[in-house]
């Protein structure tokens, strides 16, 4: 059975694992996320040489990673911006190398052996800091003209903006949640967090369940919107705000509020949550590897 040597390299942390071409992972690390280029690809190289029995590298790293390897945009890793970090990679081990967006790893994770194996058109959105994800048309990832397919967070839900913050992602992710009700309470945001919102909530606490039906509720219509424009399969929700088990049916009420408003739609949309959460990256990388070498 053949085996591939994953990274996923993040601001923090780059994990790696060695996977299983039936998407196990049989070795699983991190290490700290080195501070340069060149201390990222020397260890990147040290780590291959080790296993050098793998058929090839497979990485995910944020920003716009274009199919010839570069990544553009920003991220917390300023220093992989720019060059070529697959053809260094390639240079340097001997190996070939796939590499691709982490959200956009994240969906083909879930499209390999995910909650979306089997389905073809599938959108993958991650609730995080923001909200980004990914487009799987036919099965294959859609990066879109400028890289930017999957940015779901660029979304601006009402014509009443006057700045940046009207944006999906800074009005509906985990962490617009909790600013809105650190504004609500007057209170640091930094202080409170999701948990403790919930916890709240259920507490009995008015500010909190209030803010989360406006959460569910842009939620909900940003789902619905996403729906209507590329009429997936089913849309897959990650981040640390899916392993609620509440998660679904909160949307859904939402969702079925707008159908019962809205009488020319009739699609509900299919939503479900992603399987896969810290091993996403690694897995959908692989996969991608897989599609493009064989």
């Amino acid at each position: 059975m053949k085996t591939y040597l994953a990274f996923d390299i993040g601001g923090t942390f780059v994990k790696y694992g060695v996977v299983k071409e039936n998407a196990v992972i049989t070795i699983n690390s991190k290490i700290a996320t080195p501070k340069s280029l060149e201390e990222l690809l020397n260890v990147l190289q040290s780590i291959t040489k080790d296993h050098g029995y793998v058929e090839g590298i497979a990485v995910s790293a944020p920003g716009a990673v274009s199919s010839q390897g570069v990544i553009y945009g920003s991220s917390a890793i300023p220093f992989i911006h720019g060059p070529n970090i697959k053809k260094i990679l390639q240079e340097r081990t001997g190996k070939n190398v796939y590499l691709e967006n982490d959200a956009n790893c994240a969906g083909y994770a879930e499209v390999w052996n995910g909650s979306a194996k089997g389905k073809l058109d599938v959108l993958v959105m991650v609730i995080g800091t923001g909200i980004g994800g990914a487009v799987i048309k036919d099965g294959i990832l859609h990066r879109g003209d400028n890289l930017h397919g999957g940015e779901f967070g660029y979304m601006l839900l009402s014509t009443d903006f006057e700045s940046s913050d009207a944006v999906w992602s800074r009005i509906a992710s985990t962490k617009a949640l909790v600013k809105y009700v650190a504004k609500k309470k007057q209170v640091n945001y930094e202080t409170i967090s999701g948990e403790q919102i919930f916890k709240s909530a259920e507490a009995g606490d008015q500010i909190c369940i209030d803010a989360l039906d406006r959460f569910y509720r842009l939620l909900a219509v940003g789902i619905y919107n996403l729906q209507y424009i590329y009429d997936p399969e089913v849309i897959l929700i990650g981040g640390g705000i899916s392993a609620r088990d509440d998660l679904i049916e909160k949307i859904n009420e939402k969702l079925d509020i707008i159908l019962s408003i809205i009488d020319l739609a009739k699609v509900k949309p299919n939503i479900d949550t992603c399987k896969f959460r810290q091993d996403a990256n690694l897995l959908g990388a692989v996969y991608g590897f897989i599609k493009e070498y064989g």
